[in-house]
């Protein structure tokens, strides 16, 4: 029996096949298990159809008129699009299948489908968008904590982090060790970290995020942001 979970996801399933004997079957099966499907007869439809930002889970045929399901992976990709991708395909090619699963496709499928095998690549898809999700709205948080901080609040947080006591940063910025505890306990506060290691920990995320989204090095998010503000 299907789970709750998959079987009651409000996000649409949108399926892109040339063939409406494909779109047609698999609305149908999927129906069945509780999904709500769009259907379209290319990518190019998809995309005149689906904003960026859209919610759900996209099947799609590896060769299409026009645009091809590989080209339609790029495509969501240079656009924003966060949706995962299920590859269907009546010509299996091992070279494809590596190309699509390398740029994140959930899994690359042979027609005729595997009613189950479908359904639990769905599932997966499904729970690797929650978990994209909240990370990204976890990201999204951390750069609001960050951007709380005055300049001088980050410079002393980078230094925090690299290890540097009261007193040495206090002569590396010119303040006294007092002025310097004062803005660690408000770095501290505006971060929300309980204590050094949570505050490294939050840093080494705020860096991550940053060099995905931004293909930045990594290095102390503070220090980066403090290097900027000075830039700028």
């Amino acid at each position: 029996m299907q789970s709750l979970r998959t079987s009651l996801r409000n996000e649409p399933v949108y399926i892109v096949d040339d063939e409406p004997a494909v779109l047609d079957g698999l609305r149908l099966m999927l129906s069945t298990f509780g999904y709500a499907c769009c259907t379209y007869a290319s990518a190019e439809d998809f995309l005149a159809a689906v904003p960026p930002g859209s919610n759900g889970c996209l099947i799609a045929d590896i060769r299409l008129p026009g645009m091809s399901g590989l080209d339609l992976q790029k495509e969501l990709a240079l656009r924003g699009y966060q949706i995962p991708v299920i590859f269907i395909t009546a010509h299996g090619d091992i070279r494809m299948a590596v190309a699509a699963v390398k740029a994140g496709a959930v899994n690359f499928l042979e027609k005729p489908i595997d009613d189950a095998l479908l359904v639990d690549s769905l599932r997966q898809a499904f729970i690797r968008e929650d978990t994209e999700r909240a990370a990204r709205s976890r990201a999204h948080e951390l750069a609001a904590r960050l951007q709380r901080l005055t300049l001088r609040e980050k410079e002393v947080m980078a230094l925090v982090i690299e290890g540097y006591s009261n007193a040495a940063i206090g002569d590396r910025l010119g303040i006294s060790p007092r002025t310097v505890e004062h803005y660690r306990a408000s770095v501290m506060e505006k971060m929300q970290a309980r204590n050094l290691s949570d505050l490294v920990r939050t840093s080494m995320l705020i860096d991550l995020n940053r060099e995905r989204d931004e293909g930045t090095p990594a290095g102390s998010g503070a220090a980066a942001d403090a290097e900027g503000s000075r830039g700028g």
